[in-house]
């Protein structure tokens, strides 16, 4: 990809009405751009972080042995009538609107419900047991507000899986598996050091849900964890109750704020009983299924990663979800034709070996392409100048280090292979 056929384009001014780092450097070097308050497109270099962010998601997810599948984002009333979560009283965060015809509809905060009346026409027998299915689907939720960039946004991409058991244990033994699979998406994408799973509320659904939060200064959650991190409690529920549940003393934690990158409940038999999923066992009885839901916000883990990792100049991509592998800033103030020709020929030997380039062919100054450089955040900048070509090698610099170095072409393609 050549920078200049890029049309993102880098912002030197912090952006006035964003309060997150995370929106700030994001907007600033132009992976998103900002329509409204808690309303985000995304733009070519965001996107393609996205996209990698949810490769991650997706491999765990089918390695679960969970199927894809895609819901519609209009929903009828009636369906969420029947589990008593289309009044306003109840759930006060819908977008609703209406038809032509006055007809009332509303547009998808969650799929509990819609699905369940789905999984009624495959499921009717123990043979059909258990169902686990995903899907990656925009959710809209009408945030009283909405000043926390991708943090809490109003229309946003949600991964929800959901699972369909004949019984609790069937749900127990999925649970943890999932549990195990989020510990492994965490450190893929450079968080897992700093995210713990936290015991949460579980609302109408059970007693306890699970969380899990990334301890982070600019987090709008606040959690209590055990000072040898064996632990997390969600403020919510860190009562003198639930510590003497789980045995433990308040002194054992300290208050840390945090960003809730994941959570999943156990939703029983809630939906199949107010909606009739039900399902005849070996010896006939008829029973409900057993479910659970488990989701993570995709835009929301790449917010926490620029949390965690920028610095004064710009935001440091973990390799795993960064655009592109490497940078290549070429240098060339006289349009040299063999500056140019040298940049594209190592380009292209990197794509031959799988690597992905940002090629910055911009005719600016050097300072302006090392800042933009420095703020997209791209793990490896590599330099191609008349200087470097005199030395027969290139300027390589990592963006998370200090210093500089100089390679040839093997040296350089052995240490991106290794990295």
């Amino acid at each position: 990809m050549r920078q200049s056929q890029l049309f993102t384009k880098t912002r030197r001014e912090i952006p006035a009405d964003e309060v997150s780092q995370s929106a700030q450097l994001l907007i600033r070097a132009g992976f998103v751009h900002k329509e409204m308050a808690g309303v985000y497109s995304f733009l070519p270099l965001g996107l393609r972080v996205m996209k990698r962010i949810i490769k991650v998601i997706k491999q765990e997810m089918e390695t679960l042995g969970a199927v894809e599948l895609f819901l519609s984002s209009l929903q009828d009333p009636t369906v969420w009538q029947s589990t008593d979560r289309w009044r306003d009283d109840e759930v006060d965060i819908w977008f609703k609107t209406k038809l032509k015809n006055e007809a009332e509809v509303g547009l998808g905060l969650t799929h509990e419900e819609p699905l369940t009346r789905i999984m009624k026409e495959h499921i009717t027998s123990y043979r059909d047991l258990p169902r686990y299915v995903f899907q990656f689907q925009t959710k809209f939720r009408n945030e009283l507000r909405a000043k926390s960039g991708l943090l809490r946004a109003r229309e946003f991409l949600m991964k929800d899986l959901y699972s369909f058991t004949a019984t609790a244990a069937g749900l127990d033994e999925f649970y943890e598996q999932v549990a195990k699979a989020y510990e492994r998406i965490w450190r893929a994408v450079g968080i897992g050091d700093q995210t713990y799973r936290a015991f949460a509320s579980g609302g109408a659904f059970s007693k306890f849900s699970d969380e899990w939060q990334t301890v982070c200064t600019g987090g709008e959650d606040t959690i209590y964890l055990a000072k040898d991190k064996s632990m997390a409690i969600n403020q919510e529920v860190f009562t003198k109750e639930v510590l003497a549940e789980l045995g433990k003393k308040p002194t054992a934690f300290e208050e840390v704020r945090a960003i809730e990158v994941g959570n999943i409940f156990k939703l029983g038999t809630r939906f199949s009983e107010a909606l009739g999923l039900l399902y005849a066992d070996e010896t006939g009885q008829i029973k409900p299924v057993v479910m659970g839901s488990y989701g993570i916000g995709p835009a929301r883990v790449m917010a926490t990663i620029v949390e965690l990792h920028h610095d004064a100049q710009g935001m440091i991509w973990p390799k795993s979800v960064a655009p592109f592998e490497v940078h290549i800033v070429e240098l060339n103030p006289k349009n040299s034709r063999a500056v140019s020709d040298e940049a594209s020929e190592l380009a292209k030997q990197f794509d031959g070996q799988g690597i992905a380039v940002l090629h910055d062919d911009r005719d600016l100054r050097a300072g302006e392409k090392f800042a933009d450089s420095d703020l997209i955040g791209i793990p490896v900048r590599v330099v191609v100048s008349e200087k470097t070509m005199r030395a027969g090698k290139f300027e390589v610099k990592e963006r998370a280090g200090t210093r500089s170095e100089l390679m040839s072409t093997k040296e350089l393609v052995k240490k991106l292979s290794t990295r």
